[in-house]
């Protein structure tokens, strides 16, 4: 029989196999990617049941009050940080006025030595020379807490080029009044002229005091500035908080969870402790700059204009008329004198009007007196200039007794007394300011940390009822 060529051979046909699986779709990108989908997908698996989402809560929690903790940390070191440099800012300013202070006094000290004669007096001698030691001591200091290629630090070097010119000159003017010369008070002219025209000594002295003096306002002003970001993110955690306790209380009838409880009271420290903070060192600052600052600035502009005033007085017989005002008939240093006593005395009534105090007002009110005074005695030595009596003009203003040099150094000397007065009151209230914020950053961190803590384990204890 004959069969088909291979048929017995021939392999059974294949079973059908599973439909093939269709194309993976796309999945989750990689890196980042895939670790957010990871860590969303975890939360939404955890906020399906209570304990995922009381561990959510606690974390929330937690993270709320750190943060409340870390800004009010932050910003309560930032005002204290303003308040210390207000502190230190208040002694630089004062600083600075006793540097102008200084200058000027030495400016006066040449001029009085030069109208005493070929023979200085050794007194005379002495306080030029204290007065040009102490502006140096001054500058250095200064020149320390000024910072790098500020507008401070460019004024002391201005001053510190010019003053060595300044003496150089005043020495050669002596040299010359030695000898008898007439020069003598040509290079004394000078000297003067170099110390008071624009951009000059007196005036990079009198500009630097009023740049640390802005300094001073603007430091003060950061300081007293309210944490407003950190008293917001207070409100917000204490809302939060309590919101989680009405929560606790719904799903269990407990009204309170110790964690939770305890960790709104550090909130609500924390929150208090910076309101009563900020509020006394605001409280405190503000009268350092009321009752302190203003007044020195008032006061200090006192000084200035009669220091001013003394050294167009002494100039006005050392020129004996030879430089004339710009109407090109009145003696310039009479009309400069008239101006600065009439600043002068309109500086002293201000200054009466913000002390706040009779140790404050007695020595401005004596001050006043001694201008009146002054005024009247330089007006006779004015007379007898002008009507050629030359020894009796210096009589009248130079020297022992009743001179036009004993009333200025009596209005110096009340001005200076009112002067240490507000100070006091100043350096007192700048302090107390900053004593009020000065652990307030630390307690705020501390706080954070308890109430922080004290929310997880109050969740935590929650959270122990479901093992």
């Amino acid at each position: 029989m004959t069969y088909p060529p291979n048929v017995r051979t021939a392999p059974p046909p294949a079973a059908p196999g599973p439909p093939p699986l269709p194309p993976p779709g796309p999945g989750p990108a990689g890196g980042l990617g895939a670790l957010w989908h990871d860590g969303s997908e975890r939360l939404r698996r955890a906020a399906r049941t209570e304990p995922g989402r009381l561990r959510l809560i606690g974390a929330a929690l937690a993270l709320v009050v750190i943060v409340f903790g870390a800004v009010t940390a932050w910003q309560s070191a930032d005002r204290y940080a303003s308040a210390d440099d207000a502190v230190s800012r208040g002694m630089t300013v004062k600083d600075t006025a006793d540097l102008y202070g200084a200058l000027a006094d030495a400016d006066t000290q040449a001029a009085t030595g030069f109208l005493a004669g070929a023979t200085e007096p050794a007194d005379v001698q002495d306080a030029y020379r204290a007065d040009i030691s102490r502006a140096a001591t001054l500058l250095s200091g200064v020149a320390e807490n000024a910072a790098p290629r500020s507008r401070s630090a460019q004024l002391v070097a201005s001053i510190g080029r010019q003053l060595p010119v300044y003496t150089g000159l005043i020495e050669r003017a002596r040299a010359e009044n030695r000898r008898g010369l007439p020069l003598g008070g040509a290079y004394l002219r000078y000297a003067n002229d170099r110390m008071t025209r624009p951009g000059g000594i007196l005036p990079a002295a009198e500009a630097l005091y009023t740049e640390e003096s802005d300094q001073l306002g603007a430091e003060s002003g950061d300081a007293q500035t309210w944490p407003y970001a950190a008293l917001a993110l207070g409100v917000i955690t204490l809302l939060v908080l309590v919101r989680a306790q009405l929560r606790n209380y719904r799903h269990t009838n407990r009204v309170f969870n110790r964690g939770l409880l305890t960790a709104t009271a550090a909130c609500t420290a924390a929150l208090l402790w910076l309101v009563a903070g900020q509020a006394l060192g605001n409280l405190g600052l503000d009268n350092a700059d009321r009752h302190g600052q203003s007044s020195l600035t008032a006061l200090n502009a006192a000084r200035i204009n009669a220091l001013k005033a003394r050294a167009d007085e002494n100039l006005t017989l050392v020129s004996r008329g030879s430089v004339v005002a710009a109407d090109g008939k009145t003696d310039k240093y009479e009309v400069d004198f008239g101006a600065k006593t009439k600043a002068l005395s309109g500086d002293l009534s201000r200054a009466k009007v913000l002390a706040d105090d009779d140790r404050g007002r007695a020595p401005v009110a004596d001050a006043i007196s001694a201008v009146a005074v002054w005024e009247t005695r330089h007006a006779a030595g004015s007379t007898a200039g002008a009507d050629g009596r030359f020894q009796d003009a210096r009589a009248a203003i130079d020297g022992p007794g009743g001179t036009s040099e004993q009333a200025f150094n009596e209005v110096n000397k009340r001005i200076a007394t009112a002067i240490a007065h507000e100070q006091d009151q100043f350096t007192t209230s700048a302090k107390e300011g900053r004593g009020a914020l000065t652990l307030l950053w630390l307690g705020a961190a501390v706080l954070a940390v308890l109430g922080a803590v004290s929310a997880i384990l109050g969740v935590g204890r929650r959270l122990s009822e479901y093992r």
